[in-house]
């Protein structure tokens, strides 16, 4: 799909029904939408796949920007076949409340997709992300990324900061499932 920068690291593929260990984790957003496919082994998680879905025009009509989101979150979905998708909550900030429904749309858009392959969608704070993977809700993006680097064994610093941001939700969610897990009795 043109708009879509892709990285791929693995190309073991199964198509069909959806792979449990499999989350696919999204930074939304209406120009650009990061996103990253992490597959827990038995060595950690690691990153299959990791891109951004662009519009075609960032001043393309919000149906048009809509619509390109949901298509390329559709794409990376029936490539993937996750078992979970993972993605930041909302966030606003009193002096931008335009933005906060902006990206509103852009999450509906993603949601839906999820929702219409049947994958369960869980939303993280931002805070909740940060120290989850470094211990401090205030923790900057440069303590995140080499968070992320290391973690998922990375040669470099995940970039653009959208696909960081991606491979944080994922990560995240792993750490929260591995944790409610290990508190389940039989």
């Amino acid at each position: 799909m043109p708009g879509m920068a892709m990285i791929s690291v693995d190309t073991d593929e199964s198509r069909g029904a959806s792979i449990p260990g499999r989350v696919v984790g999204v930074d939304p957003g209406l120009n650009v939408t990061g996103y990253a496919v992490v597959e827990l082994s038995s060595r950690g998680p690691y990153v299959l796949e990791a891109g951004v879905i662009r519009p075609r025009s960032p001043r393309g009509t919000l149906g048009e920007r809509l619509t390109w989101i949901y298509r390329g979150i559709m794409e990376v979905l029936e490539q993937h076949t996750p078992g979970s998708f993972a993605l930041e909550q909302l966030h606003s900030h009193v002096r931008h409340p335009r933005t906060a429904i902006l990206m509103a749309h852009a999450r509906g858009a993603i949601v839906l997709a999820a929702e219409q392959r049947g994958i369960p969608v869980v939303s993280y704070a931002a805070t909740r992300i940060k120290k989850t993977l470094t211990g401090s809700g205030r923790a900057p993006k440069e303590q995140i990324q080499h968070a992320i680097k290391t973690e998922l064994g990375l040669d470099q610093l995940p970039e653009p900061h959208d696909v960081a941001d991606a491979c944080a939700v994922a990560l995240c969610h792993f750490h929260i499932n591995r944790n409610r897990r290990g508190l389940k009795m039989d």
